[in-house]
């Protein structure tokens, strides 16, 4: 059966065929993932370039997982809080307040920033979140973008945050799994904006760690499913318990091309895990228009 994509085009004859162009892309990965939502912004602008099941990606709240992860160490990077090159052991084997958090990562000597986002490791996020006092995590994601409604969407849901007491529940926190649930919309807007800072402060050492770390994540890391032969792509995988259900859900969010970026692309799975959305995203990709890995627009 031949499924429908919903389209959304903004005004301007280019803009509108450029975002046609998403149709068969959208329809070839809502072939592989019906339930999928999808979108695709425009970096420059934030406008929806197409969008599957948008209604529903504008009010699911979920945990995001380790979609957090960049937002979070950009913010204490740029700010002098976190230093790139620490490193911090992981034996595969955290666990907080009586949570398995295990990494499933390869055994690896002690990671940095970079290796760190690109493995996704828990351990070395967990230390990440120690920086944080409670009352901090609040206005750091509210700094992302991430807390706000888009305006992309009617009747959006906010995210829902539950500011951190302990270090447990920080770490928690940090790590997407609990205290926390935001939409794919919403993240799909933190997502532009962390690629538009990665941008415009490119020779920063904040920008470039979490720039490398996320390519390197689609390149070699735990985002190879999403990882393409025509076009450069970087992202971040996230897989999170739904409340109250052992069942997983999957966060795919990143942008493309890698090194020039013009979009911004967000899969959520109700039911999966994070590589799987990587994967919903490499199929979207690969049927992109073909001037998706331009840097220039139509």
């Amino acid at each position: 059966m031949f499924l429908t994509a919903t389209l959304l085009i903004a005004p301007g004859a280019a803009r509108a065929q450029y975002a046609a162009g998403w149709t068969p892309a959208l329809n070839e990965a809502a072939r592989a993932a019906p339930e999928a939502r999808i979108i695709v912004l425009d970096l420059r602008d934030g406008r929806l370039l197409a969008a599957r099941h948008l209604d529903e990606a504008a009010r699911t709240l979920a945990a995001p997982g380790s979609t957090l992860k960049p937002l979070i160490l950009y913010e204490l990077l740029w700010s002098r809080r976190w230093n790139a090159e620490r490193r911090i052991a992981c034996d595969r084997s955290l666990v907080i307040s009586g949570r398995r958090l295990a990494c499933s990562h390869p055994v690896a000597p002690p990671f940095d920033a970079r290796a760190a986002l690109a493995w996704s490791c828990n351990s070395y996020f967990a230390e990440v979140a120690r920086t944080l006092r409670p009352g901090e995590l609040a206005p750091l994601l509210r700094a992302t973008g991430l807390l706000s409604a888009t305006g992309l969407a009617r009747g959006e849901a906010l995210a829902e945050l539950r500011e951190p007491r302990s270090t447990e529940e920080m770490q928690l926190g940090v790590l997407g799994v609990e205290n926390i649930r935001v939409t794919p919309l919403e993240l799909a807007w933190a997502y532009r904006r962390l690629t538009n800072e990665l941008v415009a402060h490119s020779g920063d050492i904040a920008s470039g760690t979490v720039r490398a770390g996320l390519a390197d994540s689609v390149e070699s890391g735990m985002a190879q499913p999403a990882r393409q032969k025509m076009i450069s792509v970087a992202g971040k995988t996230g897989t999170a318990e739904s409340a109250g259900s052992p069942q997983t859900h999957g966060w795919f969010a990143g942008f493309a091309p890698a090194d020039r970026p013009r979009v911004v692309i967000v899969v959520y799975l109700s039911s999966g895990r994070g590589m799987d959305a990587a994967h919903i995203a490499g199929l979207l990709l690969a049927h992109a228009p073909p001037n998706a890995n331009r840097a220039n627009r139509p």
